[in-house]
């Protein structure tokens, strides 16, 4: 029996397509995890300068951000909370991520907190 010339190709080419595939759609989710990641380190950041920010102006610069990275609007409903010693921040939201056919929520708190 004589191999047909050409079939390995056709195989790699669908190896190479179903690779392609997931690439594509891992960016999808990997860039929801990216801005969840950018947020919560902009937390970090109004956390570490909270001493000479008030609560209001730690809120406002969230937002932006929020905006920014084109976060849910729900992503703004941030918490603040300070001690005598400490403050921390936090938010909730639901981002959605997009598939072939399905669409996956993927919920996400982002917090930080520290000392005064």
């Amino acid at each position: 029996m004589v191999a047909r010339p050409g079939r390995s190709a056709l195989g790699c080419l669908f190896s190479l397509l179903i690779l392609v595939a997931v690439g594509y759609f891992g960016v999808n989710a990997g860039e929801s995890y990216w801005r969840f990641y950018q947020f919560q380190d902009d937390m970090r950041q109004e956390v570490n300068f909270a001493k000479e920010h008030s609560d209001e102006q730690i809120r406002t610069r969230l937002r932006a951000s929020v905006d920014s990275l084109g976060l849910p609007d729900e992503a703004k409903r941030i918490m603040i909370r300070r001690s005598e010693n400490g403050i921390s921040v936090e938010s909730s939201y639901d981002d959605r991520v997009e598939m072939p056919m399905y669409v996956k929520e993927i919920h996400y708190h982002a917090h930080a907190e520290g000392r005064l």
